[in-house]
């Protein structure tokens, strides 16, 4: 048989190359990478399926039982008898539930303002970059205003101008949007100055001068050729930016000016547990504060590892 009566090696499907790349390899040897990304992976798919896995609904008012309030952990209710995981507030709410709902909204929360801010930092890091000129100096001298105040207080400042002039009849209901849009307005800034600096290097090689000399415009260049190649630092730093988005909506939130009452996230139910923390209530603060400490800090592990996994002098 000659070599060309040889079969064909079998293709190899995309699965099987990703899984074979130096990229999987890594996170296969990692043991921070798999137990940051089994932390965040169960964590979110509880929130996601909080209906489903929380006992009881604890902002429905219809089922709540004020005599279950103030419920020790897995001890029978003084009046009612019944045993709750966590504990209860002093509504009578199942703390697990609500940190169930709650995380649901830090989440969200949190993902939402990464988003805006990748898309609003991306774009006006491309604009930058590419058309420097006055273009670039007006965009990179608001955004060292920006830095020099600290993101909470400018999204504190955002978040107070932005529901003032909300009227107070719709102020609960945008009141989580507003407080995305402020987050994301303060964390802008990192993402366009990282893809102005990639996109003052990219837009020297030889395959956007082509691209200029068959014709293509200066949107389809940066859009087509070189966004996707200054994607690979904005991963990071949105996926670090997650866990400083979930803090700032926290922190938002425990200070009275984040997600409303009828809305809470981990942030409030630990506003509302440290009222109680000297009463000898800890469980109503503990379970909320851990539970948001779990999400940052695996949140933060992956962004980390995701960081020196991208970076080709570390491998």
């Amino acid at each position: 048989m000659t070599s060309l009566d040889k079969p064909a090696a079998p293709e190899r499907s995309r699965l099987r190359i990703a899984l074979d790349s130096d990229f999987a390899y890594q996170f296969k040897t990692s043991p921070v990478a798999i137990v940051s990304t089994v932390i965040v992976v169960i964590m979110v798919l509880c929130a996601v399926f909080a209906p489903l896995i929380a006992p009881y609904n604890p902002f429905d008012p219809g089922s709540l039982n004020l005599m279950n309030g103030f419920s020790a952990p897995m001890q029978p209710n003084a009046f009612t008898g019944e045993t709750f995981w966590l504990g209860t507030d002093d509504q009578g709410r199942d703390v697990f539930s609500t940190i169930l709902y709650g995380m649901r909204i830090s989440l969200f929360v949190g993902a939402a303002a990464v988003l805006f801010a990748l898309v609003l930092g991306v774009t006006l890091g491309l604009i930058a970059g590419y058309l420097g000129g006055w273009t670039e100096t007006i965009i990179m001298r608001v955004a060292d205003v920006q830095l020099t105040f600290p993101s909470i207080l400018v999204a504190m400042l955002i978040f107070g101008v932005a529901k003032g002039v909300t009227p107070v009849e719709y102020r609960d209901q945008m009141a989580i949007w507003v407080l995305i849009i402020a987050i994301g307005l303060s964390d802008w800034v990192q993402f366009a100055r990282v893809v102005r600096g990639a996109t003052l290097v990219e837009k020297n090689k030889e395959y956007v001068q082509a691209a200029r000399l068959i014709g293509r415009g200066s949107g389809a260049i940066m859009l087509r050729h070189i966004l996707p190649n200054v994607l690979s630092p904005v991963l990071v730093i949105a996926t670090i930016s997650l866990a400083l988005a979930i803090i700032a909506e926290a922190t938002l939130s425990f200070l009275g000016v984040g997600a409303p009452p009828t809305q809470p996230s981990l942030g409030t139910l630990i506003r509302i547990g440290q009222g109680f923390l000297f009463s000898g209530e800890w469980w109503i603060l503990l379970f909320p504060a851990v539970t948001l400490l779990v999400l940052a800090l695996g949140v933060n592990l992956l962004g980390d590892w995701l960081r020196d996994a991208l970076n080709p002098r570390l491998r």
